[in-house]
């Protein structure tokens, strides 16, 4: 009888492990973006900045099959400039994003290929790297609440593998440096398109 219910026990053991194993609740992503900036005017300054790309990481768990809960963690360089009475001065600046979201998966799916949208928020760290040609003297870290909204599209190769395609948007104001010289009390939008691999387990 002992033995029965170990048997038991173990084999319903075995099951949930197995049913849980096929959730595939956690993710985990790597992502090449692009980092595109609107430009913006404030307090008599323009402010304009290069494109560029950089990467993301990320970590999505799934609530059931609708919902989701992700972290992020993005890392781009670009150059800031500024235009005003004092003429032009460029930060070149080291982009931190850490950010966190819900995800609604959209009932939309075609042949391998789900879709969904997300919002949420979080910070972009702006920490200039001194370089020559891309500093002002006094121009310190900067950190900046932002705005993010989104979605993407993911095509499963396998049960555990994926191709990401996705589009985030990020509000926030735009960055001074701790300069009054460079601020515009304005806000700014950046457009960040991005594409990698997702890992399902």
């Amino acid at each position: 009888m002992r033995r029965t219910a170990i048997l038991l026990a173990s084999f319903a053991m075995l099951l949930t492990l197995g049913a849980a194993a096929q959730e595939s609740r956690s993710e985990v992503s790597l992502q090449g973006t692009g980092f595109f900036t609107k430009d913006t005017h404030g307090q008599g300054i323009s402010r304009n900045t290069t494109d560029t790309g950089g990467f993301q990481v990320g970590y999505r768990y799934n609530i059931n099959r609708w919902l989701a809960a992700e972290g992020n963690y993005g890392f781009d360089r670009n150059t800031q400039r500024y235009f005003g009475g004092f003429g032009e001065s460029r930060v070149q600046a080291n982009v931190h994003t850490v950010t966190g979201d819900l995800v609604v998966k959209l009932p939309l799916r075609i042949r391998g290929i789900s879709t969904y949208a997300l919002a949420g928020g979080g910070g972009l760290i702006f920490d200039p790297t001194g370089n020559f040609g891309g500093s002002v003297a006094g121009a310190s870290s900067q950190g900046t609440g932002a705005f993010l909204y989104g979605g993407g599209a993911d095509y499963a190769f396998t049960r555990h593998l994926s191709l990401r395609a996705e589009y985030r948007g990020f509000v926030y104001r735009n960055p001074d440096f701790g300069l009054a010289s460079l601020r515009t009390d304005s806000w700014t939008h950046t457009a960040q398109p991005s594409a990698g691999i997702v890992v399902r387990f």
